[in-house]
């Protein structure tokens, strides 16, 4: 449909998701065309059951789904998005054409349909579509427009519930079987396994010493150049006929492979001995092979290759690929970067292929344009590969950017350019070089090279590798020019030792890979997802290795043992394949939903069948999964052994070893595990070693008032003093009791503190005196340290000695002062980084008031819970800098309050405190999905501040 003839004067309202989008494309329109974000998702399944409308109760007030009337979703409008969409719905009464301008995939046609339902509008609606953001491609949408593509939505709609119910209805096993606020979801819970998997394979492990020998050989040839050189290096690779075991060789119980029986182990004597017994040999070429050699480009990129190339060079995870692309999209640098095709149109192949000649001349210029065919299987729509946008390709240089955004798009640029340059062609060399050992041995040594007579395309990109030892691509060996039967000589032979390693750590390049090859969850959600992971505690990053902590071991052990087929790889695989042709139309969602949720039933599975579901053979049953939790043993779950009296356990306040008492009845040891060992380094002597260490906890005397014993304690949060309540005192209920607690002073350690020290300690806060006015002054300590506090007003300490000390008169002379607005005199850095590659200024680490935090002077940056000042590598600094330069800006709406207030005094007092009680209950529970960096953070934070933690996407 195109826009009305009729209403070509009339006012044109185009909507579009973020506010940069709407801020570059409304350049491109001219008068009559009004621009507008939804920012993100306007509507959504309510995040908790206050947001559920009244009339459902029950089941549907918990889901936010109706499963007994086809899954009917209950949507509700975001609460932090009622006031734009009533924006919305005022520009729409101005207008006379609406365009739905939001991203061409599924989430991006869900959103459109979500904003059409909402805004209810009567005048003609139109889908505009376009994958980059141009004049030339947003005039032409606009000219163009479709129809919104309603199997899409239903797709989306299916996978929508389909989370949801995933989310919603195994999170809850985990709270009560694991641990409080965990979260389960249709893609993280098997990208965890996948984790943990890996650290499985880590720890079972077994290594294998294996020796061989490198020799150096001379063709006294003189003078030698760098095209034909005197020497070469070659490696032994045969005696006797039978091949050196190399490292493939060997299994991970550290064992030969079945079938190596023609095969040699050298352990380092019998490499030592042969060794010398070919110090004397004479050694002679026995065979030179040389094949040609071809490398063709590499295809552009979609997004898990630019997620995957960009961790690699660039060092970045794919959360900050994302967001650096999604700016370079939405400010009109490249396009569209959720994408699976690495097609390019033809007008970006005319551009390539301009750029080639222009930048490398005529001979790097294939004779006919260079096509790529998409091997995804799970393919999102109507993509292009992600190039520079535009009919004419801006070089790095021209772009004016910087920083991030300019690595990302030269990276892109080099990319798509490249995949228009012909092969680099070349020669590969095998020589082989023989000789008898003293003691009769046939030796063979062998040595590789390689010569590239022509470029091509390397000239401009070479791809990286996730193995740093890998040789990349344009890499050249040269060997010397030799022929069968010349002579050579040994002038060194060296034993050398080798280990099996056990197999690498997921870094997010590497899991983003295999995710993809296993055909598990959509392309564009992997960033979510892993970042999703590393929020919910069950991966934490050491350097780039994604490690898997003890809690996802307990997660992962349970939902194996207990809900088997969720996390099984190909049955996520295959949901992925029956979501994909429901949206295609070849199946039907309702009857597919009802097998997944309900299971078989009677008569399911014809009407499964009938709806082109499949034959039933991996659809079923959540809701009974769910249902029947008596056969899960929690303790069970969450214990690991570690030796035939060491286990491990993973606890509600973390993970501890434990070793039961050989005494009836008498507590056994324990101990904590530091949180961020990785588990495969979690051994039995380590675990004897906590085992060993002193608890702390020691008897400091009893309290001469109360009677009651006070004990030094260490923990989690640090050193403190408590006192042991008499047996009987009441935990809990309206009589509870709680023993008095306080944290040791930095000044004092377990190893010195006394009974003094605790009665003193427990005595805060301590009453200094009042005021003038009669206003009580006390001195309490904090968890920002020292400090007054009279009513409202507090003022900090410069000591904790202060506690003790300070007196009425001093108190009041710091009450006399203005209130300190500033800081005082700048700690020293705890650490230093480097120099920041953007901002090119030295990043420290620094203590604040909130927390160590990262900083170049220009932007400040909290560490995150995963991050320890310790630890904390620059990559992750300047990671963390960037991440905050993404968002931008906090937006300050605080001073929109008075306004309110002044409104709400025209009501009656109890209308305005239930109504602001209703509006803060709310806003503590609500959550937004958005596909901006900047709205997807505020989600984040919002949805954590909710009781329930059932992330349900992906």
């Amino acid at each position: 449909m195109s826009p009305s003839s009729e209403t070509a004067h009339g006012q044109r309202l185009v909507i579009v998701e973020s506010p940069a989008k709407a801020k570059t494309i409304k350049g491109y329109l001219g008068p009559g065309y009004i621009v507008e974000a939804s920012v993100g998702h306007i509507r959504d399944l309510p995040s908790t059951a206050a947001e559920v409308p009244d009339k459902y109760t029950g089941e549907v007030r918990r889901l936010g789904v109706d499963v007994d009337h086809d899954f009917a979703p209950i949507y509700v409008v975001n609460a932090d998005k009622k006031s734009q969409v009533s924006k919305l719905k005022s520009l729409l009464a101005e207008s006379d054409e609406l365009f739905l301008a939001t991203d061409e995939d599924r989430e991006g046609e869900a959103i459109a349909w979500h904003l059409q339902q909402v805004l209810k509008p009567k005048v003609p609606v139109h889908r505009m579509v376009f994958h980059e953001i141009t004049k030339a491609a947003i005039q032409e949408a606009v000219a163009n427009p479709r129809e919104l593509n309603q199997r899409l939505v239903d797709a989306q709609e299916t996978r929508r519930i389909l989370d949801r119910l995933y989310g919603f209805e195994v999170s809850p096993v985990l709270w009560k079987k694991v641990m409080p606020k965990l979260s389960a979801g249709r893609v993280q819970s098997v990208a965890t396994r996948l984790v943990v998997e890996r650290e499985r394979e880590r720890m079972a492990f077994r290594s294998a010493s294996y020796w061989d020998l490198v020799g150096t050989f001379g063709t006294g040839r003189t003078p030698a150049d760098a095209a034909n050189p005197e020497t070469f290096g070659a490696r032994l690779a045969s005696v006797d006929g039978k091949r050196i075991a190399s490292g493939r060789d060997f299994g991970s119980d550290g064992r030969l492979k079945a079938g190596s029986t023609n095969t040699l182990h050298l352990d380092e004597q019998a490499a030592r001995q042969l060794a010398a017994a070919l110090e004397q040999t004479a050694f002679s070429v026995r065979s030179v092979e040389s094949k040609p050699y071809r490398r063709s480009p590499y295809a552009p990129f979609r997004t898990t290759t630019l997620q995957q190339e960009a961790s690699r060079k660039l060092g970045f995870g794919a959360k900050r690929t994302m967001q650096v692309a999604q700016k370079l999209y939405e400010n009109g640098f490249i396009t569209y970067m959720r994408t699976d095709s690495t097609t390019l149109s033809e007008t970006a192949v005319t551009a390539a292929r301009a750029q080639v000649t222009q930048l490398y001349g005529a001979d790097y210029l294939p004779d006919a344009p260079r096509t790529y065919a998409s091997k995804v299987k799970n393919a999102q729509e109507a993509h292009e590969a992600v190039r520079p946008s535009g009919d004419r390709f801006r070089t790095p240089a021209e772009t004016g950017l910087s920083g991030d955004d300019f690595k990302l798009y030269e990276l892109i640029w080099m990319r798509t350019v490249a995949s228009q340059m012909k092969d680099a062609v070349g020669q590969s060399v095998t020589v082989r070089v023989g000789g008898a050992s003293a003691d009769g041995r046939d030796v063979e040594f062998s040595a590789s090279g390689k010569i590239i007579t022509f470029h091509g395309f390397l000239k401009a990109y070479v791809e990286g590798a996730d193995d740093p030892n890998a040789e990349l691509d344009d890499r050249e060996r040269r060997l010397p020019q030799v022929a069968q039967g010349d002579p050579l000589a040994a002038e060194r032979i060296t034993p050398e030792g080798h280990a099996t390693k056990p197999p690498a750590r997921y870094t997010e390049a590497s899991l983003v890979k295999e995710l993809e090859d296993r055909e598990i969850g959509r392309p564009s959600t992997y960033a979510s997802i892993i970042d999703t992971i590393i929020q919910r505690r069950y991966v934490f990053k050491k350097g780039t290795a994604l490690v898997p902590s003890f809690l996802s071991f307990a997660v992962v052990n349970l939902l194996e043992k207990h809900f088997g087929r969720l996390v099984d790889y190909d049955f996520t695989a295959r949901m992925e394949d029956d979501l994909d042709r429901i949206a295609a139309g070849e199946a039907q969602s309702v009857p597919w939903l009802k097998r997944f949720y309900f299971g078989e039933g009677e008569g399911a599975a014809g009407a499964a069948a009938e709806a082109g579901n499949g034959d039933g053979d991996h659809l079923g049953g959540l809701k009974e999964l769910v249902t029947d939790l008596g056969a899960i043993d929690a303790r069970e779950i969450s214990s690991f052994r570690i030796s035939d009296d060491i286990t491990l356990r993973v606890g509600r306040y973390g993970p501890y070893v434990e070793r039961a008492s050989t005494v009836e009845g008498e507590p056994g040891q324990r101990a904590d595990i530091p949180d961020e060992l990785p588990p495969d380094e979690l051994t039995v002597e380590l675990a004897e070693e906590l085992l060993a260490k002193p608890s702390g906890d020691f008897e400091l005397g009893p309290d001469p008032v109360s009677g009651n014993m006070l004990v030094a304690k260490d923990g989690r949060y640090g050193p403190y003093v408590t006192e042991i309540l008499p047996e009987g005192t009441p935990k809990t209920g309206k009589n509870a009791v709680k023993p008095r607690t306080a944290s040791l002073f930095k000044t004092m350690s377990l190893d010195t503190v006394t009974l003094e020290d605790a009665l003193r300690l427990l005595s805060l806060p301590r009453v200094v005196g009042t005021d003038a006015e009669g206003a009580e002054i006390t001195a309490q300590n904090g968890r920002y340290g020292p400090y007054l506090k009279r009513g409202t007003d507090s003022r900090s300490l410069t000591s904790e000695d202060q506690l003790f000390t300070i007196t009425l008169d001093e108190a009041l002379a710091i009450y006399a002062q203005p209130k300190q607005r500033g800081r005082a005199a700048a700690a020293p850095p705890l650490k230093e980084l480097g120099t920041d590659p953007v901002s090119e200024r030295p990043v420290v680490v620094k203590d604040g008031r909130f927390g160590p935090y990262v900083t170049d002077g220009e932007t400040n940056a909290t560490l995150r819970k995963d991050d320890d000042v310790e630890t904390i590598t620059p990559e992750r600094g300047y990671e963390l800098l960037a991440e905050k330069r993404a968002r931008g800006p906090v937006k300050k709406a605080a001073k929109k309050a008075p306004a309110k207030k002044a409104a709400a005094k025209k009501t009656t007092t109890a209308k305005a405190t239930a109504t602001k009680t209703a509006a803060k209950k709310t806003a503590a529970k609500k959550t937004t999905t958005t596909k901006t960096a900047a709205a997807k953070k505020t989600a984040a934070k919002k949805t954590a501040a909710a009781k329930a933690t059932t992330t349900d996407e992906g």
